[in-house]
């Protein structure tokens, strides 16, 4: 998510940053991670929602294939810079419409995020108008490609200034936060990340990224997504969710 954000940046540097610092640029920027508190379901079935961002990159076919396999259902969140970069990849989530769904995460991925400065070697958008701009350009892309409009969005590195909240919300769009990292931006070994995702609990909003084709953290997805398919877990959208957007 040149050095970007875990999902974008080199394996090794990914690794050697390691999570406990995306804290610390974005604190100093004053942005903010807004998560998703657990909503779940009264009848005790557990329901799951799998988000996965399309950043810059490739498209890794593992996790998409496990996602059909298995007749799971996935949120891709896509980049018009990856639209743009992946024709044989967009064509494939085309022609299985009825497994993944299409969502926003900006014209080039850029944190909304207010000022000057980086995070994990992502230019911030900068200013309101840029962040409008990030989202309405991001969203006709994705009209465009797919004949679908978007209502869900998603900043790159997930990090907002308190003031483009309400700037992104005011432009009709819902905040796409989550409630369990599944790979720690395709940092993580298979391992790690079909442990984290197998665990889901009912109500869970998982994030992780189908933009690196080449790292290891593909194979833990489609580990996770085999397990949780064999469950009986009831794969939903975050519309069917109605979850509750907590701000730090």
């Amino acid at each position: 998510m040149a050095a970007h954000c875990p999902a974008c940046m080199p394996r090794r540097a990914a690794l050697a940053l390691g999570l406990a610092t995306l804290a610390t640029p974005a604190a100093a920027l004053d942005a903010i991670e807004p998560r998703f508190r657990r909503s779940p379901a009264p009848d005790g079935r557990r329901r799951v929602a799998l988000t996965l961002d399309a950043c810059n990159g490739g498209f890794d076919r593992r996790i998409a294939d496990a996602v059909v396999a298995h007749h799971a259902r996935a949120t891709i969140f896509l980049t018009a810079d990856w639209i743009r970069q992946n024709p044989a990849g967009l064509a494939f989530l085309l022609a299985h419409k009825e497994n993944f769904r299409f969502e926003n995460h900006g014209q080039h991925h850029l944190p909304a995020v207010l000022g000057t400065g980086t995070i994990w070697g992502l230019r911030i958008a900068g200013t309101l108008d840029a962040v409008r701009r990030e989202v309405t350009e991001g969203a006709a892309a994705i009209l465009a490609a797919t004949g679908t409009t978007p209502h869900w969005y998603r900043a790159a590195a997930a990090r907002y200034s308190p003031a483009a909240i309400p700037a992104i919300t005011r432009l009709g769009f819902a905040i796409a936060a989550f409630t369990l990292n599944g790979d720690a931006g395709a940092s993580l070994p298979a391992h790690t990340v079909a442990a984290r995702a197998s665990a889901a609990r009912d109500g869970d909003i998982l994030i992780g990224h189908i933009n690196q084709p080449h790292r290891p953290s593909g194979e833990g997805w489609a580990r996770a997504i085999a397990t949780l398919a064999g469950s009986g877990v009831i794969w939903s959208d975050l519309d069917a969710m109605r979850p509750i957007l907590m701000s730090p």
